[in-house]
């Protein structure tokens, strides 16, 4: 699948600055739990299957959020194959999470 992340050059350099990341460290759990209950809500349910393997994982000493699909089939039911139409559910949740993970970034900042 491909890799999507959010840029925010302005708040990088004001998280420099910061002492304690705490705070930023609960921003990027929070949003990552969100992420991955959008992408369950809108993942295709036939068996169930997809909708359980979206994960999520913290990495980067908290830093990082990845949510993603172990099903190996995921990226086919995401992007669809020539015999089957797309049925996104991780792009469209990450999409609409992500203007609300800059919005709690920005609020912690000022």
């Amino acid at each position: 699948m491909g890799r999507t992340s959010v840029d925010a050059a302005k708040l990088k350099k004001k998280f420099n600055k910061m002492k304690d990341l705490g705070p930023v460290k609960k921003v990027v759990r929070v949003n990552t739990a969100e992420l991955q209950q959008k992408a369950q809500y809108g993942a295709a349910v036939d068996s169930g299957n997809l909708k359980r393997s979206i994960m999520l994982q913290i990495e980067n000493a908290g830093m990082t959020g990845r949510v993603e699909s172990m099903a190996a089939y995921g990226a086919y039911v995401e992007y669809g194959t020539r015999f089957m139409y797309a049925q996104p559910y991780l792009v469209p949740a990450f999409l609409e999470q992500k203007s609300l993970f800059i919005k709690d970034l920005e609020a912690l900042v000022k």
